[in-house]
């Protein structure tokens, strides 16, 4: 009897460890964070008040860095070589020492009101507010110079910028601009169809605009056209988006973050963890093997591994009946394989629980055409345990048993 009762105490254990590691943990970074960049080791945060601050280590000290800092309302960053640029409410600062100390670049801005920053190869482009003379801004020495670029941009309030290629898109308060010529001259990219832009993303051939109101958008056309894609997505705000892989993750104004795939048809909240105010995010940022989330209740951290996962589809004939196999290799460590069969399409959702029934993974969250599929389960952040693997579609449903022994 006080093995049975040990072993209850120990398989509780495991789960409650396990669902603490899988998912968001908090750092004692700064709240209200406008931005991050991502260099090296290095992550810097740029916020509404409070400046810069810089962690080495991943999130778990940070130091404030504001020596020469033009203006502590930091809205974007943007990293080439070893240079970091800074935009603020009061212009450009840069730091050639990983922010030790910054100098002000404004020479040329007319508009000191910054959004946003990129960079394209020797380029450096800043996007700025509409009021006066707003718009897009060029350097070609590092901030030392710029120039006004706003040739057939009809609206100045730049809040994103992005490039793809030899593409430069600016997103607007009325649409999203192309231009193929380092800002020459601009066009609409279907103006209109996606407008009070905050965020855009590039992953391979698409683009992805995120709004403040209708949700995000998706141009596989380089903004000749555009499709909603809001399936699943927990609020229509969207502050920023962040790219890994075939994946894109979304921050939102109350809905916490979201992750989409390419490929996919919907939207997967990843908000486990997050607690109150949290779940509204700022910003988003992929540094090393982590995304780390600017919320309102500071700077929360996530291992990729935890939030990405391969569902690969395997050739074969459409099944007859639904199915979920038992796991293999099982028991495992610290991954193992899910195969499932759906005879017909439908929304599909793969999760894993611990004993306590707590939900510790959404390893498949979306639609899928009848087939044969198999998805790999990366179980390396949790503990030794009994965990419970359980499959929805349609009106079927069928749970399974696995063993992590580490």
């Amino acid at each position: 009897m006080k093995n049975i009762f040990l072993l209850l105490f120990l398989f509780t254990f495991y789960s409650f460890s396990s669902s603490v590691q899988a998912q968001w943990v908090q750092t004692s970074g700064p709240g209200f964070v406008n931005n991050f960049a991502a260099s090296g080791t290095n992550l810097f945060t740029g916020t509404g008040s409070g400046g810069v601050s810089l962690s080495t280590n991943n999130g778990t000290n940070w130091t404030t860095i504001n020596s020469g800092l033009v203006h502590v309302n930091v809205r974007a960053f943007a990293v080439s070589g070893t240079n970091l640029f800074a935009g603020t409410g009061g212009g450009v600062s840069l730091s050639t020492n990983n922010g030790t100390s910054w100098t002000t670049v404004n020479s040329g801005l007319t508009n000191t009101d910054i959004y946003s920053l990129v960079v394209s190869g020797t380029n450096l482009f800043a996007g700025t507010s509409g009021t006066g003379l707003g718009g897009v801004f060029l350097s070609t020495n590092n901030g030392t110079s710029w120039t006004r670029v706003v040739s057939g941009l009809t609206n100045t309030q730049v809040s994103a910028l992005a490039v793809s290629g030899t593409n430069l898109f600016a997103g607007t308060n009325n649409g999203v601009f192309l231009s193929t010529n380092n800002g020459t001259s601009w066009t609409a990219a279907n103006t209109g169809a996606v407008y009070q832009l905050n965020a855009l993303a590039v992953n391979g051939t698409n683009l992805y605009a995120g709004t403040a109101a209708i949700g995000v958008y998706l141009s596989t056309n380089n903004g000749t056209s555009w499709t909603a894609i809001n399936t699943g997505l927990t609020s229509a705000t969207v502050t920023s988006l962040a790219v890994s892989g075939t994946n894109v993750f979304v921050a939102t104004y109350g809905g916490g973050v979201c992750r989409f795939t390419n490929g996919g048809t919907s939207w997967t909240a990843v908000n486990t963890g997050f607690s109150g105010l949290s779940t509204i995010v700022f910003s988003l940022v992929v540094s090393g093997t982590n995304l780390f989330a600017g919320t309102y209740a500071g700077v929360w951290r996530r291992p990729l591994s935890e939030l990405i996962t391969s569902v690969k589809e395997i050739p074969g004939e459409i099944p007859t009946n639904f199915a979920l196999h038992q796991n293999y290799p099982n028991p495992f460590n610290p991954s193992t394989n899910i195969r499932f069969e759906i005879p017909v399409s439908g929304f599909v959702s793969l999760k894993v629980f611990d004993i306590l029934g707590r939900e510790l993974a959404a390893l498949v969250n979306e639609y899928k055409p009848a087939g044969n599929y198999e998805v790999n389960f990366d179980a390396s952040k949790l503990s030794s345990g009994v965990y419970f693997y359980k499959l929805q579609t349609g009106n079927f449903t069928s749970t399974k048993k696995m063993v992590l022994m580490k």
